[in-house]
């Protein structure tokens, strides 16, 4: 069984910061590439960024300058810094990892979501 848990979510003013955590527990192998996804009832789940294992990262292009990814392979955790936050950026957001178990199975898992507010 594996999980994805995000934390770190929460209220914050326009022009604040917020650091999302996410940690994958279970029978992992490795963890190939990780993301964060957002979404709205106004929107569809959208893209906010990816980085591979190695560190290659990838960004909406709106979000590019504001927001950084990375991981921690050793703690099979992945991270989300976000700056100079706008209301636009309200959301649930959603990790996503593409994980092999310990039965050499890949398999892709969503977290169950954490909620940023940001109040203007």
């Amino acid at each position: 069984q594996v999980q994805l848990t995000e934390s770190g979510g929460g209220l914050v003013q326009a022009g604040g910061s917020l650091r999302l955590s996410c940690a994958a527990s279970g029978s992992i192998s490795s963890i190939e590439t990780m993301g964060w996804y957002r979404q709205t009832p106004e929107k569809q789940r959208e893209l906010v960024a990816t980085i591979s294992r190695l560190g290659n990262t990838n960004y909406a292009n709106s979000l590019k300058g504001r927001f950084t990814i990375s991981r921690d392979n050793s703690k099979n955790t992945l991270y989300l810094q976000m700056n100079t936050l706008k209301p636009e950026d309200t959301a649930v957001y959603y990790c996503n990892a593409d994980i092999w178990s310990v039965t050499m199975t890949l398999l892709n898992y969503w977290g169950q979501g954490t909620r940023v507010t940001v109040s203007s």
